[in-house]
């Protein structure tokens, strides 16, 4: 009982572990382009966090089965090099007294998984639709930054301001280009506002004690005109509905849709609960290691097991579009190969025969 409990302790709080190394790895690459789109002006600096809380939930699905997988085999592997398996199969306890903590394991994973995979990583794939869309047909003018040069999606103008003053909610130090009917103009404001016209819903920039410069580039005549107030309308049209990719689609809607791409969806999803017990067989059986063996040949066997596996999988669902009963006859092929190597494997662990034979015979020829 003692054993089992250490096993499911040692392994959720190793996954815990292995889960914060690598969400820090990926916040930092997804930052990194969260905050070049926002210096673009592509997206605004304070939904930052939130998409990139959301894309995160959004890979859950994927990166919590390596997890356990990793963490059961660095479990077993200290448990190997510190001599306790080899203490546990001296007591009688062999590797099969591990699959009770081994299935409580596959059960919590199971779960998790299938609520991120099913459920919460679609609902989040479309809250980060809904808000990129959001952005995407956002009006001009509404996504002027303070400090950040904004082009339009046009390309006819460019907006900047020096800060923003939280008292008025005014812009301070204005300056924008902009090209309306051939004629190009340089426009310098002391400050300006936001303004909705409650007839038609159009979005104005207001430029409040400014001058504007107008005249081709390179010609020395220029046009001078000073102003009190300058507004400068939006042009962008109704936004367009939003489309979320199959990703973001429900599960009930996918399950009652008889399209290729939305079989294709739905056999990923359930896929992903699908390898669990495969990953957790394999980590059982490459986890222990021999008195002298290499613990980072066992990790690279697993992992490269680990992901042809992934990989044979996705290959499989790819091809599920194309139609046919062959694409779907060959996903549960490969789930029921590597179920059945991981059962081999583990049989041959559990008996304490070597896992792979080859050697053994070119060491006989070789004596």
């Amino acid at each position: 009982m003692i054993l089992r409990r250490a096993l499911a302790r040692e392994v959720l709080l190793t996954s815990g572990a292995v889960t914060v190394v690598i969400f820090c790895i990926f916040l930092v690459v997804r930052v990194l382009g969260f905050l070049r789109q926002a210096a673009e002006g592509v997206i605004p600096i304070d939904s930052i966090f939130l998409l990139l809380f959301l894309k995160v939930i959004g890979y859950m699905d994927v990166i919590l089965p390596l997890m356990m997988f990793v963490a059961i085999l660095m479990v077993l592997g200290r448990w190997s090099r510190d001599n306790e398996m080899t203490i546990m199969a001296a007591a009688g306890f062999g590797l099969g007294h591990l699959l009770r903590p081994a299935g409580f394991l596959l059960l919590v994973s199971a779960i998790i998984v299938g609520s991120f995979s099913l459920i919460v990583g679609p609902m989040a794939v479309r809250a980060v639709g809904a808000i990129e869309h959001d952005l995407k047909s956002r009006d001009d003018i509404v996504g002027v930054i303070p400090g950040v040069f904004l082009e339009t999606r046009a390309g006819r103008a460019v907006y900047f301001v020096e800060s923003l003053n939280d008292e008025t909610g005014q812009y301070e130090g204005i300056f924008a280009w902009g090209s309306d009917a051939g004629r190009e103009g340089v426009i310098l404001a002391q400050t300006a506002y936001r303004k909705i016209d409650p007839d038609s819903q159009d979005a104005f920039l207001v430029l409040e004690d400014g001058v504007r410069y107008e005249g081709v580039p390179g010609d020395s005549v220029y046009r001078v005109i000073n102003f009190e107030r300058y507004a400068i309308r939006d042009s962008m049209g109704p936004a367009s509905p939003v489309r979320y990719p199959l990703h973001g689609w429900k599960t009930g809607r996918l399950w009652k849709s008889n399209g290729s791409y939305e079989r294709k969806e739905l056999a990923w999803r359930f896929s992903k609960i699908a390898v669990l017990p495969v990953l957790i067989l394999f980590a059982l059986s490459l986890g222990r290691m021999e008195p002298r063996g290499k613990r980072y040949v066992s990790m690279f066997v697993a992992l490269s097991i680990y992901f042809s596996y992934t990989n044979l999988v996705t290959l499989m669902c790819a091809q599920m579009p194309k139609g046919g009963f062959e694409p779907l006859a060959g996903l549960i092929a490969t789930h029921l190969l590597f179920a059945a190597m991981a059962v081999y494997l583990f049989w041959r662990r559990a008996n304490d025969r070597p896992l792979w034979q080859w050697p053994v015979r070119l060491k006989r020829i070789a004596g």
